[in-house]
């Protein structure tokens, strides 16, 4: 006589409390990502319609409303910034420097800048916002 239980064991997995961990984390990495932004000066950048990407090592001048210099977030003197520059340029093949430029100053203060540029014979690419 061959006796079958009614009863079969079924292996489950609670997946009931993921749904909340995932949301959380995807919380989480959102807010992580928008705190962690590299350029901590806050600029009001020109809109272009074109953009282009740079590849290399490169370096920011970031220059603000109050006309204050910064070469990769280290305040600099504007007297002082064509021998900053040639320092940090010294043994760079393609030297270039991505200009973040605040839109509420004059062109006057940014052909002064790329003069600067021009005359270390360093290539300056001008930051934009899309």
């Amino acid at each position: 006589m061959k006796l079958r239980r009614k009863n079969k064991f079924a292996a489950e997995v609670a997946t009931s409390s993921l749904n909340d961990i995932m949301f959380f984390l995807l919380l989480f990495f959102l807010i992580i990502s928008t705190v962690a932004n590299p350029n901590v000066i806050k600029l009001l950048l020109p809109k272009a319609a074109a953009s282009q990407q740079l590849s290399k090592k490169q370096v920011t001048l970031s220059v603000d409303e109050k006309k204050q210099y910064f070469i990769d977030k280290k305040p600099v003197d504007p007297a002082n910034l064509e021998t900053e520059l040639k320092t940090i340029m010294a043994g760079i093949a393609e030297p270039t420097v991505v200009v973040r430029f605040d839109k509420t100053l004059t062109v006057q203060d940014l052909v002064d800048v790329l003069q600067t540029g021009a005359k270390l014979n360093i290539k300056m690419v001008m930051a934009t916002s899309k």
